[in-house]
């Protein structure tokens, strides 16, 4: 369940940053990078669990599944908020900067 929820926020954001990359300065791709390279994982992690214990792909107990789906849950809100973070410190469009700007001038 995990796998499937990063996967589909990576495919979305994709599409995304594909449809918008020549006029957005929001650095999609970075979101995107983030959302790939966790289903990678995810599917490493799957991977492994199946070769060294035979664990299956999908377990369909009911807890395991609200745990997983919880736990990708996670995962893409942690990504949407080191994303945000990063456009705030990188501020794309300018827009603290001139708040900054505005304020510096109101005290002078």
């Amino acid at each position: 369940m995990t796998l499937l929820i990063t996967i589909f926020a990576a495919v979305f954001c994709t599409a995304l940053w594909y449809k918008n990359a020549l006029e957005s300065d929001m650095k999609l791709g970075m979101l995107c990078w983030m959302f790939w390279s966790a289903s990678i994982m995810w599917f490493c992690d799957a991977v492994a669990g199946y070769l060294e214990e035979g664990e299956e792909f999908f377990n369909i107990n009911p807890v395991e599944l609200l745990n997983d789906f919880y736990l990708g849950l996670a995962v893409v809100a942690l990504a949407l908020v080191v994303w945000i973070a990063y456009l705030l410190y990188t501020d794309p469009k300018g827009v603290i900067k001139s708040m900054l700007v505005k304020k510096q001038g109101v005290r002078n």
